[in-house]
């Protein structure tokens, strides 16, 4: 929603005010549009694997969307978390076998659908629910593992947001070009009335004002956006990872779970009484 709101600002706020003084008409130049975001794009597929432009293709619907995870996907994540932990405190971590093996059959695992059905999410937990029952039992080695498979993670991501800025950077370069090959064309028609110079010289400018545009006005901010929502997203994981190592540590599961809350951000942040009501009243686990 911010990221429509923040275009539809830029965009008016450019191309009202040059309303006001000037032809919108002369600012039409396909040719121009062509050369830059063609050649832009075509850059793009050059510098970047398969994985980061199937990512940026995707990340469309994320800028649309903002972050994934809201308070109520966080308030849910507390409650697997914790209703995990207790199973395993009062029958032991081999109790969890069944449910890691089969998380989309599993009647704990059930009852939290938005945690159940993110595949990612519940992979990461279950992965390593299951070393736990395996025997894992020490929590500087597994939290090592973790980190290392977050930083992937992050790192994959900020390739397609790297990506993005890239393109972004490119592009005024790419609009030089385009005036360039404006004022040979205008230069090869120097023998024209003022008239036709004119309107040759003016497309020309349009490819340097184009290039320029988009890159602070669209294409830089679409990756900054892009960068933050992915940092936001991690939290997710991270909150997963600190109860986790709490759990290992031995902590009760209300003490993991209020760890894992203390590391959330004040936006998506529930309260210690709202998490309280809530663990008070979810169904025994079996």
């Amino acid at each position: 929603m911010f990221f429509i709101v923040g275009i539809i600002i830029v965009f008016g706020s450019v191309f009202g005010g040059y309303s006001i003084v000037g032809d919108l008409g002369v600012l039409w130049q396909p040719v121009e549009f062509l050369i830059i975001l063609g050649g832009g794009i075509g850059a793009f597929v050059v510098a970047n694997p398969k994985a980061v432009l199937i990512g940026s293709a995707k990340s469309v619907g994320t800028l649309l969307k903002g972050p994934a995870y809201k308070k109520d996907h966080y308030i849910e994540l507390l409650s697997v978390l914790y209703s995990t932990f207790k199973l395993a405190k009062s029958k032991g971590d081999l109790a969890l076998e069944a449910h890691v093996e089969n998380p989309h059959d599993s009647a704990l695992f059930g009852a939290f659908p938005k945690f159940q059905h993110d595949h990612h999410a519940c992979e990461f937990f279950c992965d390593y629910l299951r070393l736990l029952t395996l025997g894992a039992n020490t929590p500087h080695e597994v939290e090592a593992v973790m980190d290392e498979e977050l930083e992937i993670h992050h790192a994959e991501q900020h390739a397609i947001s790297s990506a993005l800025q890239a393109f972004a950077d490119a592009v005024p370069a790419l609009g030089i070009v385009a005036a360039v090959l404006g004022v040979i064309v205008t230069m090869s028609s120097i023998t024209e009335p003022p008239e036709i110079l004119g309107h040759l010289i003016a497309a020309a400018l349009v490819g340097t004002f184009f290039g320029i545009f988009m890159s602070y006005g669209v294409l830089a901010p679409m990756a900054s956006s892009l960068g933050a929502i992915y940092a936001a997203d991690g939290h997710y994981m991270q909150c997963i990872k600190i109860a986790l190592i709490g759990h290992m540590q031995g902590y009760a599961p209300q003490v993991s779970v209020e760890f894992a809350r203390k590391s959330l951000s004040g936006e998506v942040r529930p309260t210690f009484a709202e998490v309280e009501e809530i663990l008070q009243n979810l169904p025994p686990v079996g």
